[in-house]
This record gives C-alpha cells, structure tokens and sequence, in this order.
C-alpha cells in the first residue's frame, strides 16, 4: 500500500474534506464525524435522509472512545476481525444528530481494511463510512463506477481494491444480537 495517497487524503480529511476509499464490501464516502459541513456534502451527494444516520469506522476503538458508551468496547468490537460486522452501541452522551439519525444507537465498526485502517490512522480519527452510492442505489465496488460516479464530487478517492466481502458489513444490535443488515462474504 503506498502511503502517500492515504497521508494526502488524511490531510484533506483534517482539513474539513471528503474522500472516496475501498472497504470490506463497498467503496465509501467519508469524512470527519465532527465536521457539518463535510458530513452536510456527504448526504447531499448521496442525496440521503439525515435522519438516517451515519456508521463510524476506526482502526482501533480509541478512536471511537468520543462517541460511544461501551466500557468494554475492546472485547466486543474486535471479536469479529475475521468477518466485519458493524455495531449498533450505546452512543456517548451527546453526538451530533447527523450520528444517529433518529436512532437510540450509534453504529460503529473497527476496520479490518487494511486502506480503511490507515485512512483513520492518517487522519487521527475515527470517520464517517457510508456507501459510495445514490441512496437506494447499489453501491460502488469497483474503481471504474466510482470515478465516473464520484470524481467530481468528492477532493480526493484513495487507492486500493474493496474485499473481501462482496456486499455492505452486517450490521448487528449489540444488546440484543439481532442483525439488521446481512452481509456476504
């Protein structure tokens, strides 16, 4: 992995910007989860509902310590390293609607993609992950549909192939087990 694409796109993260990156299953969109106006462009190119809501990825749960109220984060969300799933948690005290959307939880996801991950390390942050697509639309996986769809609108799209899932991350309750979304690997 070359690292100066991700420390270009780290830079434009902490500068308010919004970037297009490979994942697990999908190609996202992301940008800083403290930022309204990158978070604002984001649902506008996606032309998605706020009320929504917003996963969250890091490399390493310290990352998402700001946002959530899980004491023992550590154990739950690095258990399934092996096959992604994104997590419904309790969200820290306050968090900015476009978080949550109209939901009691946060969803929250350590990455295990090896771009993802150091996109979050190079920006020092845990990030915004959304599918890079219309909303209701199948989302980008490969690189030739995400710039025709994307590169005008978006400052920067980090290289590297999506995988090894072949469709969004599952995403789970925490509380009650029960998951929301499936996902295929």
């Amino acid at each position: 992995m070359n690292s100066i694409p991700i420390q270009r796109a780290g830079r434009i993260l902490r500068e308010g910007g919004v970037v297009a990156y490979p994942t697990e299953g999908v190609f996202g969109l992301g940008c800083l989860p403290d930022n309204a106006e990158a978070v604002a462009r984001i649902l506008a190119i996606k032309q998605r509902e706020p009320t929504k809501g917003l996963i969250l990825i890091a490399s390493r749960v310290a990352q998402l310590r700001d946002w959530i109220d899980l004491p023992d984060a550590d154990s739950v969300l690095t258990s399934a390293a092996e096959h992604p799933v994104t997590w419904i948690v309790p969200p820290a005290r306050y968090l900015p609607n476009w978080i949550c959307g109209e939901h009691a939880g946060v969803a929250v996801r350590i990455t295990a993609h090896p771009v993802a991950a150091a996109l979050c390390d190079a920006a020092d942050s845990a990030l915004i992950s959304t599918s890079a697509n219309l909303s209701g639309h199948a989302p980008a996986r490969n690189r030739h549909v995400l710039r025709r769809l994307f590169h005008d609108l978006v400052d920067c799209i980090v290289p590297g192939q999506c995988g090894p899932m072949t469709t969004p991350t599952e995403i789970r309750e925490l509380t009650s087990g029960t998951v929301v979304r499936q996902g295929t690997v």
